[in-house]
């Protein structure tokens, strides 16, 4: 017993010193990046380098929040993640309790499409989606980010939701329409309340991909008030210099919208909320 104990407790060890070396391996680029985004420009090169300096200032984020062409592309950013956010929930959960509770024409075909999409680099697809979007007289404006990012968050998300609702079991719908109410009623009331831990994942990871974007809206968008914050971060490299501190502090605004969305939302990925929701 004893050396299987032993073996037991330095695996853990083990484990546990993986875990570490994995945590910082990949927490310290971001630890730096914050440390020098309150560093002068000259400072973030010093060799030995310093996490404190005597520079040290929040001028670089003073600069962000205080300048009206910075702060349009957050505002930007906001817009056209949180639509594209909204839109493909609600076209995702209607189309995924289609295909979960119904059975129609050319369902298997429709369903081999949404798989093979997400098979297709969007790169590919970048010059067809700029000549499309000026014949359409979308570009550079919202919308033409919004339809295109759609194109490659609701695949996904039809999928997620689809295998989400197949989980849930049909006397839930059943039992709805007894008491004399509908397919409409059954989902929103019954079958999207119950879903709330498959939206939020599918919500986050949406965000996600709206909120990062860089190549699309880097081609679909012309001018700086419409450009979202990727692309804000990558014109503060100059010609001749770069604001390496302006661009670690953008970098970080950037990332607080993500964080927060899982430090207040991490509880729903917890699954189990079906769990006694049909009684015997």
């Amino acid at each position: 017993m004893e050396p299987k104990g032993a073996r037991r407790v330095l695996l853990k060890i083990g484990v546990l010193a993986g875990l570490v070396v994995g945590a910082v391996f990949a927490g310290f680029p971001v630890f730096w990046m914050a440390a020098s985004s309150f560093k002068a420009n000259p400072e973030i090169f010093e060799l030995p380098p310093r996490v404190v300096t005597p520079g040290f200032s929040f001028d670089a984020y003073t600069t962000i929040v205080t300048d009206p062409v910075k702060v349009r592309f957050f505002v930007n950013s906001y817009v056209v993640a949180l639509s594209v956010t909204l839109l493909t929930l609600v076209v995702a959960v209607l189309a995924a309790y289609a295909f979960s509770r119904f059975e129609f024409p050319f369902k298997r075909p429709l369903n081999m499409v949404i798989v093979s999409v997400q098979a297709v680099p969007p790169i590919t697809l970048l010059i067809p989606y700029f000549g499309l979007m000026v014949t359409l007289k979308l570009y550079n404006t919202y919308w033409a980010l919004i339809l295109t990012y759609m194109v490659f968050t609701l695949p996904y998300a039809i999928i997620m939701m689809t295998g989400y609702f197949n989980t849930l079991p049909r006397e839930l719908d059943e039992a709805v329409k007894v008491d004399g109410a509908g397919s409409f009623t059954a989902l929103w009331r019954i079958l999207v309340p119950i879903s709330v831990p498959g939206l939020v994942s599918v919500g986050i990871y949406t965000f996600m991909i709206a909120w990062n974007e860089y190549l699309f809206a880097l081609t679909l968008t012309r001018t700086e008030n419409m450009r979202t914050v990727p692309i804000g971060i990558q014109l503060l490299m100059g010609q001749h210099s770069y604001e390496w501190n302006e661009m670690m502090a953008m970098s970080i605004l950037g990332c607080v919208p993500v964080l927060v969305l899982f430090l207040f939302f991490q509880r729903y990925f917890i699954g189990g909320m079906t769990a006694g929701s049909v009684k015997a």
